[in-house]
């Protein structure tokens, strides 16, 4: 197919319900929004590289869609937004015929109907590897967003499932955003993010923006099979990490794993007595994922 014929065929693959907050979507050379008053606009960014964060064969076509999307997703629900609006750039190797680009977008398509956003657009092109850019759009109450800097001494801090899942399967997996449980904790969370790194890294860089330290109670929710470094440093479990105060009733769903604390140094994470490295998925590292290990 030219390019002309790609773009109507996404078009149709992504097609969804009209929408009041969208005047126009795939076809101009920009979609048209139309943000709800009282609302703050929410927007990430997100990559996927073929050699980088899956191997070829690892996931199907839609697995792949629905794992691209995914993973802006989880961002939105992090910040406990309502996701709306999802770009979509694709660079698609010669392996990858339209069978294959109609099964990607579907997958990202059926994801983002089961969470309200939508594909208004984006940009295709030819490459050696596959590659997707996702962009994706939310809205929040304004000034009720969640974020990472507010955690204090004396949080109790919560992760809503089991860790170390990804890794254990070998990062073949698909993610489910937690966007309905980032929404119940609006004006509960003190500070919330998504564990995209992995948990001693992530948790490092809550307690460095919140100027405290963490203290892990010992004890950590697993993913079947997956070992306890895994559940640390493993990354791209894409659960969610907050912290409530400590007389908080926390919402279905999350799981106690420990304390802030003004005992210790500003970002150290320690656990059963071991300060932790600040250690996970890092692409700038050599080998870019690094091994797992404690200081």
């Amino acid at each position: 197919m030219k390019e002309d014929a790609w773009i109507g065929a996404i078009r149709r693959w992504t097609a969804g319900p009209a929408r009041r907050d969208l005047a126009a979507g795939i076809g101009d050379d920009c979609a048209i929004l139309r943000p709800p008053a009282g609302a703050d606009l929410l927007v990430t960014t997100d990559l996927m590289i073929e050699g980088v964060h899956f191997r070829r064969g690892q996931l199907t076509a839609e697995q792949t869609g629905a794992k691209t999307l995914a993973r802006g997703l989880s961002d939105i629900a992090a910040m406990g937004g309502e996701a709306r609006f999802a770009l979509v750039s694709l660079a698609v190797p010669e392996w990858a015929d339209a069978r294959w680009a109609k099964a990607f977008y579907r997958g990202m398509a059926q994801l983002g109907q089961r969470h309200g956003a939508c594909i208004i657009g984006g940009d295709l092109t030819r490459a050696p590897r596959l590659a997707a850019d996702i962009v994706v759009l939310g809205y929040a109450p304004r000034g009720k967003a969640l974020r990472r800097d507010g955690a204090r001494p004396g949080d109790v801090i919560y992760v809503s499932g089991a860790l170390g899942r990804a890794a254990a399967a070998g990062f073949a997996d698909v993610p489910e955003p937690r966007l309905e449980l980032g929404r119940k904790l609006r004006g509960k969370a003190t500070a919330c993010m998504d564990l995209s790194d992995g948990l001693a890294l992530d948790l490092h860089r809550m307690c460095l923006a919140s100027g405290t330290a963490a203290e892990l109670d010992g004890v950590l929710p697993c993913a079947p099979g997956a070992t306890l470094e895994q559940a640390l440093f493993g990354g791209e479990d894409y659960e969610l990490l907050c912290t409530l105060p400590a007389a908080a009733r926390p919402p279905r769903g999350l799981v106690r794993i420990g304390q802030m604390t003004a005992r210790r140094r500003k970002g150290e994470v320690w656990f059963a007595g071991v300060r932790l490295n600040p250690q996970g998925w890092d692409p700038f590292a050599k080998p870019a994922r690094q091994q797992p290990r404690r200081a």
